[in-house]
């Protein structure tokens, strides 16, 4: 038996070689400087509320019986663990209740979470044009919610089979909309970021937030485009290339010469895991937190234990890398 233990222990050291090529070069690690991490954090405010820890969940959908359960398991882990939370697009329920239910997670979520409604820039538009913008302003209070996430989807709105014709450049859209009403807003891409012009603009607008929804994680366009006829997706398939990271867009971020008039920003897109969350928001001058969608969505659609299980693995994993990792300053991605 002892025979036995000694070849296994053999046996994993052989199996645990680590080349060097494996080496994640973000990151020193710097081993005798802290302790175990507990599991208190210091609180910290982002969106005027108190978060544990720096994450917020966007859930991508509504409307059905599955999205019902998908949101209140959002609005279950964020309450316990002191998140932020973003609806899917509340179009659905813009002018019909039939599917309320499924957003309706302020009882769910407790009065002092960040909950915030959601809306496409195409919608929006429409809104304006009919003069119709109380709509928005009503939907967010009978939410309950903090404000209104505004999503800017160009590409996407292009290529799906019933899209909406952008009329306006969506920037002239959102600052109407600011004349017109008093709602805490964010802006957001749908999964190919956003440039240096396009961001610098919306930071220089008194937004409460600028999510990035960067390149690298689920790209709406290309989501599009597989429902297209094939010819069309092989047609645009090149569009679905283009875009700006996570971490260009930080960079975009760290370039900026004065304070912006919108000082914080969520930073989405590609973010895998914990050590992606915790690079990107130690990098980022602005106040900020990451985003998970994705990542969060094939746990939220289960049972919510099992969700509560990852959110806790994940909290406790970013405050490892906080006790021991720093940031290489040497490193720049390609």
């Amino acid at each position: 038996m002892n025979k036995d233990r000694k070849f296994e222990h053999l046996q994993l050291a052989f199996d645990s070689q680590t080349p060097p090529a494996r080496q994640d070069p973000r990151f020193i690690y710097e081993p005798l400087l802290a302790a175990h991490p507990d599991n208190a954090a210091p609180p910290f405010s982002f969106l005027g509320k108190r978060f544990s820890a720096p994450i917020w969940i966007s859930s991508m959908t509504g409307g059905t019986g599955l999205s019902g359960t998908v949101n209140r398991n959002i609005a279950r882990v964020c309450r316990e663990f002191e998140l932020g939370m973003g609806l899917g697009s509340c179009r659905k329920i813009l002018f019909d209740k039939t599917h309320w239910a499924d957003f309706d997670m302020r009882d769910e979520l407790g009065p002092d979470r960040p909950f915030w409604a959601n809306l496409g820039i195409a919608q929006v538009a429409r809104l304006l044009k009919d003069r119709n913008e109380q709509v928005m302003v009503d939907l967010v209070g009978a939410l309950r919610a903090d404000g209104l996430i505004i999503h800017v989807n160009p590409l996407q709105e292009w290529f799906q089979p019933e899209g909406d014709l952008i009329e306006e450049p969506p920037l002239e859209t959102i600052r109407e909309l600011m004349t017109r009403v008093e709602l805490p807003l964010i802006v957001k891409e749908v999964g190919q970021g956003m440039g240096p012009e396009s961001l610098k603009a919306l930071l220089d607008i008194p937004l409460s937030a600028v999510e990035f929804a960067a390149f690298g994680g689920t790209n709406f366009s290309r989501l599009e485009l597989f429902r297209e006829h094939p010819q069309v997706m092989a047609f645009y398939g090149p569009f679905v290339g283009v875009g700006q990271t996570a971490e260009q867009m930080v960079k975009i971020v760290n370039s900026l010469e004065a304070p912006p008039a919108c000082g914080q920003v969520i930073i989405s897109g590609g973010v895998k895991n914990y050590l992606d969350g915790y690079y990107l928001v130690s990098r980022c001058k602005l106040p900020s937190v990451y985003g998970m969608a994705s990542a969060v969505l094939k746990y939220a659609a289960g049972d919510y234990a099992t969700l509560k299980q990852f959110m806790e693995n994940e909290i406790k994993a970013y405050r490892l890398a906080q006790a021991y990792l720093r940031i290489n300053p040497g490193y720049e991605s390609q």
